[in-house]
């Protein structure tokens, strides 16, 4: 029998959350088949996964750190260290309302055993301690607490460890099994798992994350739970035939419910973050803001998906937003009960660099997936984005070069489950805002694509930003804060000022001829190029049009498309 830590350290919670992770894995479609609530769009396995991912990367990076001599005892970070990078990389990562839940959870634990004094390892009593914070505090993150879900489960699991004698192993296991009793009454809790036939989809996740947490410290497997519910035994499609009540009464959701999950990481201070509670309890529902010292996660489902930024923006600095479009009579028709939802025939779904892009997207029928600077998507975020957009069938739009392959094994993945997907190479957003501006899904599908796809390749592509280091490229040595023009991929134009570089990138794109120039500025670019490069077109290029538009957090200062 492999050995494992008779008392909860750092190894155990690295241990942890790879077998978590592993897990979550392998359940994630089983999961997801069961999600029903809060919406019933099928990403509850997904979204756990996703943030495990983020919080093992960020643990799998403190042990990094240390075996390298960044720490006093070389390859062993101490409990604390662990235990704070899995609740951060979790807190960065959360996905959905079920990863931000989990998040939280994986905070509490982290401010019991890494306190001021905090030892080197935990014993049994410290780990209930721990388990027995994470629930209070995850109930206390969400904004309307409902019992039969997964906060019902971490309370019972919190409960089952505090009675619990014995060593570490002991406590999780009997975390555990309350946890598992307290899933398969989820359904006499909540209506809408009784009449799907199914256990709550997040109470599901949260039991196999407390598997994984026994068999790090006892070696053992305990035995899976069942998915579905007592009653009657729907396919699983039946997962997805329900709306699911958004208050404590358990009341159905209101007639045209939100139409957006709008998810961010905020730096606010407390005070500004008890204020965006209360307002944002008032655009919406679903609301869970985790986090603390500084740095949350804000997770709300809205109709005004700005509004709910722009409360963002009031109260701090949000970043990493994502605005995801359920779709017209998906998720939230009113009723305790309805037939399947119709797919849409067609629909569009892009990569974005910012923000604002990633609203003129949604604004024009598109789901948006947004591509954070240096955090390029994972093609699993493609297939969830085109599984959300529920249409049979689907043009992608990589928007980025680099993207292209993992575009390609989403497109692969999805036709697998019957969608029929086309990938138009998209190498800029430019590019797909062109090919957007042609989209009409009343056509033949393969005439929409053609002309799409004939649309982005007539766009040539630029872009403006700052170099951080010296590099060799087409046009010469730069330096770090040079600023480069990059045109079509290639450096073009090295300059110190940046809206001299933009001009001149400009103009060399419209030597060859053009007749509408779109631009998408940063938030880093000075206010006033727009205005100089919009001069410039007005008065050197006849018959060329202009179109601005504001992106935002975006990796490169400005982007400039050429029709």
């Amino acid at each position: 029998m492999p050995q494992v830590p008779q008392t909860f350290d750092a190894l155990a919670v690295r241990a942890w959350c790879g077998l978590a992770l592993d897990a979550l894995g392998r359940a994630r479609e089983e999961i997801d088949a069961i999600n029903v609530y809060p919406v019933a769009d099928g990403d509850t396995g997904t979204n756990l996964y996703l943030t495990l991912e983020s919080a093992a990367t960020a643990v799998e990076a403190v042990f990094a750190g240390h075996e390298a001599g960044g720490g006093g005892d070389p390859g062993r970070p101490t409990l604390a260290d662990a235990v704070r990078a899995m609740a951060h990389g979790a807190l960065i990562g959360a996905r959905g309302n079920s990863g931000t839940i989990l998040a939280q959870l994986l905070r509490g634990m982290a401010q019991v055993l890494a306190g001021d004094d905090a030892p080197a390892h935990s014993d049994g009593t410290g780990l209930g301690l721990a388990l027995r914070h994470a629930a209070d505090s995850a109930r206390q993150a969400v904004a309307h607490p409902v019992e039969g879900t997964v906060l019902t489960v971490a309370s019972a699991a919190a409960d089952a460890a505090g009675a619990a004698d014995g060593d570490c192993g002991a406590v999780a296991r009997a975390a555990y099994e309350g946890a598992c009793t307290a899933l398969a009454e989820t359904p006499d809790r909540l209506d809408v798992l009784r009449q799907a036939g199914v256990v709550d989809a997040g109470g599901r996740g949260l039991v196999t994350v407390l598997a994984a947490l026994v068999e790090s410290l006892t070696g053992e497997t305990p035995r899976g739970p069942a998915a579905r519910g007592p009653g009657p035994h729907p396919r699983a499609e039946a997962a997805h035939t329900v709306a699911a009540p958004c208050s404590d009464d358990d009341a159905p959701s209101r007639p045209g419910g939100p139409a957006f999950e709008v998810i961010y990481l905020l730096e606010a201070e407390d005070a500004a973050v008890a204020r965006l509670r209360e307002r944002l309890d008032a655009l919406g529902d679903s609301l869970v803001v985790v986090g603390g010292d500084g740095l949350w996660n804000v997770h709300v489902h809205v109709d005004d998906a700005g509004a709910a930024v722009e409360a963002g923006v009031e109260a701090g600095r949000p970043y990493r937003i994502r605005i995801t479009h359920f779709g017209a009579g998906d998720a939230h028709a009113p009723g305790a009960e309805r037939t399947p939802a119709e797919r849409v025939q067609r629909a569009v779904v892009a990569v974005v660099p910012g923000e604002g892009l990633a609203g003129l997207y949604t604004e024009a029928g598109a789901t948006a997936v947004l591509a954070r600077p240096w955090e390029p998507p994972a093609s699993g975020e493609l297939v969830q984005a085109v599984r959300r957009a529920h249409a049979r069938e689907v043009v992608l739009l990589p928007n980025d070069a680099e993207l292209r392959h993992t575009a390609a094994a989403a497109a692969e993945q999805v036709r697998a489950e019957g969608v029929r997907v086309a990938l138009i190479p998209t190498r800029s957003a430019v590019q797909g805002i062109a090919a957007l501006a042609v989209h009409e899904p009343e056509r033949r599908f393969d005439e929409d694509v053609v002309a799409m796809t004939s649309a982005a390749g007539a766009t040539r592509y630029a872009e403006v930003t700052v170099a951080e280091r010296q590099s060799w490229t087409m046009a010469g040595i730069c330096q770090a804060g040079d600023v480069l023009g990059l045109v079509d991929g290639d450096v073009a134009v090295i300059g110190q000022d940046l809206t001299e570089t933009a001009l001149a990138v400009l103009d060399r794109m419209l030597a060859a001829g053009g007749e509408l120039v779109t631009l998408v500025v940063g938030d880093g670019a000075p206010e006033s190029v727009a205005e100089r490069l919009q001069t410039r077109v007005r008065e050197a290029y006849l018959a060329v049009d202009t179109v601005v538009h504001h992106g935002g957090r975006q990796g490169s200062v400005l982007l400039i498309g050429v029709e």
